[in-house]
C-alpha cells in the first residue's frame, strides 16, 4: 500500500471532522480531504483539484503557528445549530477547536519535523491522529541532511527515537507504506512541555553532519506494521465515538493504548 492509499484509508477510518497538512507541494495528499482543512507550505504549487473547504497558507509552519489564532479557519467544524439542539452554547465548539487528523510532510530535517509535532500537539488532544511522512529511508544516502539524491527523506526518522525516549506517554506506530514509510502518533497531550524544555538538549544530540547513523531497524523496516493492520483495527469506531462525545482522557485512552500495543507487538 502506498502513502496516499493509506492516507485515504485513514481519513475514512478516523472520520476526521477537520484536517491540517504541513507540506502541500502539488496537493496530491490534500485532495483526499473532504472536511474543513488548513494546508501550510511556503512554496506550494497545487496542480490537482481540491475538494474541501481549505485555507491554503503560504508560510513556514513556524510562522503559521506563531499567529494569534492559527486554527481560525476550522472554528466552524461543528455547526452552531447542532450545539443548540444539544443544549450547548452555539459557539461552544468554535472557541476550542482541536485537530482530528494532521499530516506532517514539511522540511525533511529532523529539527523542523520535531517542531512541527510540538506545534501540532498544542492544538490536539488524546483522540487526535498525527502522521509523519518519510520515516523509513531506504538507504543512508536517502537519509542525508544534505540532499544529494532524487528521492530524499532527510533525517526525520530520528523523531521516532525522540518520541519514544522523551514521550513514553504517547503511542507511536511505524507503518510500512511505500515508498518511505509513515509514523502515526496517538495520545497527544497539549499540556505536556517536555519537548519544549528538552529541545536544546535533543538538538545537541540528534543534529549532526552526514553521514547519518540510520538504525538497521529503520533500514530493514523490522518494527513497522502493515498498513492494512492499522487501517482495519477495531479501535477506530470507539475512538471516533469518544472523540465526538468529547470524552476526556481516561478509560478511552487506556483501551486505545492497549489495542495499539497489540498491533505493534503483532507487527
Amino acid at each position: 500500500m502506498n502513502r496516499h492509499e493509506f492516507l485515504r484509508g485513514l481519513h475514512k477510518a478516523s472520520a476526521n471532522r477537520n484536517y491540517l497538512e504541513i507540506g502541500v507541494n502539488d496537493g496530491r495528499s490534500l485532495t483526499l480531504s473532504r472536511v474543513p482543512s488548513i494546508a501550510i507550505d511556503p512554496a506550494f504549487k497545487v496542480v490537482t483539484e481540491i475538494r474541501c473547504d481549505v485555507h491554503l497558507v503560504k508560510a513556514t509552519s513556524d510562522d503559521f503557528f506563531a499567529r494569534s489564532n492559527p486554527l481560525a479557519h476550522l472554528k466552524g467544524g461543528r455547526h452552531p445549530l447542532r450545539n443548540l439542539r444539544r443544549g450547548r452554547h452555539p459557539l461552544a465548539h468554535w472557541r476550542g477547536t482541536s485537530l482530528d487528523l494532521s499530516f506532517i510532510d514539511g522540511m525533511h530535517l529532523f529539527e523542523y519535523a520535531l517542531r512541527d509535532f510540538m506545534n501540532v500537539e498544542k492544538h490536539s488532544d488524546w483522540s487526535s491522529v498525527i502522521v509523519f511522512d518519510d520515516m523509513l529511508p531506504r538507504n543512508v544516502d536517502e537519509a542525508a541532511r544534505d540532499r544529494h539524491t532524487n528521492a530524499w527523506t532527510g533525517d526525520v526518522y530520528k523523531v521516532i527515537e525522540v518520541l519514544n525516549r522523551y514521550r513514553p506517554d504517547l503511542e507511536t506506530v511505524l507503518v510500512d507504506t511505500e515508498p518511505t514509510g509513515l509514523l502515526v502518533v496517538f495520545g497527544a497531550d497539549p499540556t505536556n512541555t517536555v519537548l519544549t524544555e528538552k529541545y536544546d538538549e535533543i538538538i545537541a544530540e540528534f543534529v549532526y553532519d552526514d553521514p547519518q547513523k540510520v538504525p538497521e531497524s529503520i533500514l530493514g523496516r523490522t518494527t513497522a506494521v502493515k498498513p492494512e493492520a492499522l487501517i482495519n483495527a477495531p479501535f477506530w469506531k470507539p475512538l471516533v465515538n469518544s472523540r465526538n462525545r468529547g470524552t476526556k482522557r481516561g478509560r478511552g485512552w487506556e483501551s486505545l493504548r492497549a489495542s495499539l500495543k497489540q498491533i505493534n507487538t503483532a507487527g
